[in-house]
């Protein structure tokens, strides 16, 4: 399989961590959806980061979808969701927070580096940056009430973990500033500590 897209996108990243994690063999090919237009083209017309590349040439995207279908092949046993029902629960409602802040920090990004100055709309920004705050200060309490299933260690951490870290440390290091660390301690040191397993530092924010 080949795994097409920068690790500068979480998406991409969050898909490449839990692949290792997984024990799902791929290559990474660093393709830039705005650079490397053309050639990403040839994997999939869509130019949609990231993109998964089967054996039989089939691409998929997405990455929630992506890691849909890499839980159907791993080994069987071997899965980053919780076992039981409540656990599995919990972890969705956690990944969905992450992501939610990770995809307005997404579109934050995106109107000011890449939308020209003139053009930027002070509304929609703040509107953006305020749902942002939300999804992490609803995350922060989240995590306050009870561990994030799997926690941040080695051989134990889930999608909910990966997609907090990942997240987290994609908002630190595009958006400085926007979020001081301080006003999240858990989510501030749970990234820190998921920052330093094998997987993360294969697979480091570039």
């Amino acid at each position: 399989m080949q795994l097409i897209g920068m690790l500068d996108s979480p998406y991409v990243r969050r898909t490449a961590i839990a692949l290792e994690l997984l024990g799902l063999p791929f290559e990474s090919k660093p393709l830039s959806v705005f650079r490397q237009m053309d050639e990403f083209r040839r994997h999939n017309p869509v130019v949609k980061a990231p993109t998964l590349v089967l054996e039989d040439g089939q691409a998929l995207m997405d990455s929630t979808l992506i890691l849909m279908h890499a839980e159907q092949i791993a080994a069987p046993g071997r899965s980053l969701w919780p076992a039981d029902a409540a656990g599995r629960v919990r972890a969705l409602r956690l990944t969905g927070l992450a992501l939610a802040a990770c995809e307005k920090a997404v579109q934050a990004v995106y109107e000011s580096e890449l939308r020209p100055a003139e053009r930027q709309h002070a509304p929609w920004s703040e509107r953006v940056t305020g749902q942002m705050r939300t999804a992490w200060q609803l995350l922060e309490a989240e995590m306050r009430r009870a561990p994030v299933p799997g926690g941040a260690r080695a051989g134990a951490i889930g999608h909910a973990g990966i997609a907090i870290a990942v997240s987290w440390h994609f908002t630190q290091q595009l958006l400085p500033g926007v979020l001081a660390p301080a006003d999240f301690p858990m989510q501030a040191a749970f990234s820190a500590e998921a920052e330093a397993l094998p997987a993360f530092v294969r697979w480091p924010h570039a």
